[in-house]
């Protein structure tokens, strides 16, 4: 992007540059597959979820048909291994798919993560090996749809309190209890679910829909993700054969681990978010005139552009360093939580000032600040509230607990 010759930027590269609002040039950090992940994935935003999100969010509808188009665009668990139904690429790969899809929709982006971050990665991480062959390739060609049962009406931030329990029963363990808040849940084939055995370990194991016992009813009302579906799961003596339940894992290590895998993709997620807003709010100030000039042209508007992707540039550089970092192991979840609410938190008041940009019109669905101010709101509160990610971080700087 920069001429050799002399150290500058020329006009055609400054203009691409701008034009994908790269302002640091991070895009010479990624490889060749990085870019060609983020080029399908983006065209594919723009011919399937961007001529029909505002009518699908306007109605609260889920656009199901788009979970077999995110199968074969390979959204579905990008950094999982091939042979297990994933796409076999790094986890920048995983966080520009998924930073590409909120672009479109944090709903969209939703629907992936969840089926590549919470129901994939824990089959594949703590399942056994006939687990991994039954359930991950269906799940990778989007034939079957899961959810992730942690989350409780009464248990959130603390899911060491859950009260969802199985019972030793022979050959089986009898499952009840219910999870709320869960993504997918009404569609889902398949739910990965924690919950507490006779001795109050925390367990996971996979339980089907079809199931005797089992329901998952939508939660209706939601001013926010409108055009993702979100439920409950209800167990009523549900019987869990025991080869269904993870072999090796006890403890709230193994549903924090999925977490950690998901808020790392949100951390990407959300700078997409951001870009979309920035994008539509630059066009908007250079387009609209008020006093014989574009609005663009105002100081106080121009402070609100240079603020923006002032935030979506540091907050591209903090989602790179972290990408490397998981591509080595080295990603601790305290470094996912720092980036998940500092992300988050920079788009939202992205959201909020592109809508102040765009005046009256931006509450309207031409443009799409609104939607995505809306789901942000929820983003915020999800896989670990604003204010819990702080105290992890607290926590971690200076070793001591402030959850006890």
């Amino acid at each position: 992007m920069h001429n050799q010759n002399n150290g500058t930027i020329t006009k055609s590269a400054k203009t691409d540059r701008f034009q994908h609002h790269d302002y640091y040039g991070v895009d010479e950090l990624l490889t060749e597959e990085h870019l060609l992940a983020r080029e399908a994935v983006r065209e594919w935003v723009k011919q399937e979820v961007s001529p029909i999100i505002e009518e699908y969010a306007d109605k609260s509808k889920c656009p199901t048909h788009l979970f077999k188009g995110l199968a074969e665009i390979g959204a579905f668990g990008p950094s999982l291994p091939v042979e297990y139904g994933g796409g076999g690429m790094d986890e920048i790969a995983y966080g520009i798919i998924m930073q590409e899809l909120e672009r479109g929709d944090s709903g969209i982006r939703s629907m992936a993560s969840v089926q590549g971050s919470l129901v994939m990665y824990p089959i594949y991480r703590f399942g056994s090996e006939e687990q991994k062959r039954k359930y991950l390739p269906k799940l990778g060609s989007g034939e079957f749809i899961g959810c992730f049962g942690l989350t409780e009406p009464d248990h959130g931030s603390n899911p060491s309190g859950m009260i969802t329990n199985i019972k030793d029963d022979g050959d089986a363990y009898i499952l009840n209890g219910a999870k709320m808040w869960i993504t997918n849940s009404p569609l889902a084939d398949i739910a990965v679910v924690w919950a507490k055995d006779e001795e109050g370990a925390i367990r996971g194991m996979i339980v089907e829909k079809d199931w005797k016992g089992f329901s998952a009813p939508e939660i209706h009302g939601k001013w926010s993700l409108r055009a993702s579906i979100t439920g409950e799961l209800v167990f009523e003596d549900v019987r869990v054969p025991k080869e269904n339940v993870f072999p090796d894992v006890r403890g709230l290590k193994g549903p924090l681990s999925c977490l950690s895998k998901a808020r790392y993709g949100i951390a990407w997620g959300a700078i997409g978010a951001a870009l979309d807003c920035y994008d539509s709010a630059l066009r908007y100030s250079q387009e609209r005139e008020q006093f014989g000039k574009p609005i663009g042209q105002f100081q106080l508007t121009q402070k609100k552009l240079a603020e923006m992707i002032t935030e979506i540039t540091k907050a591209q550089l903090l989602a790179w360093r972290l990408g490397s970092l998981a591509n080595v192991g080295k990603a601790t979840p305290a470094q996912i939580s720092m980036a998940k609410r500092n992300n988050v938190h920079m788009a939202l008041q992205i959201a909020r000032e592109a809508r102040q940009i765009h005046g009256g019109m931006g509450i309207t669905n031409e443009y799409p600040c609104m939607r995505h101010m809306m789901n942000l709101e929820t983003v915020l509160t999800y896989e670990g509230t604003h204010d819990i990610h702080l105290l992890i971080t607290g926590m971690d700087v200076t070793g001591l607990n402030a959850f006890k």
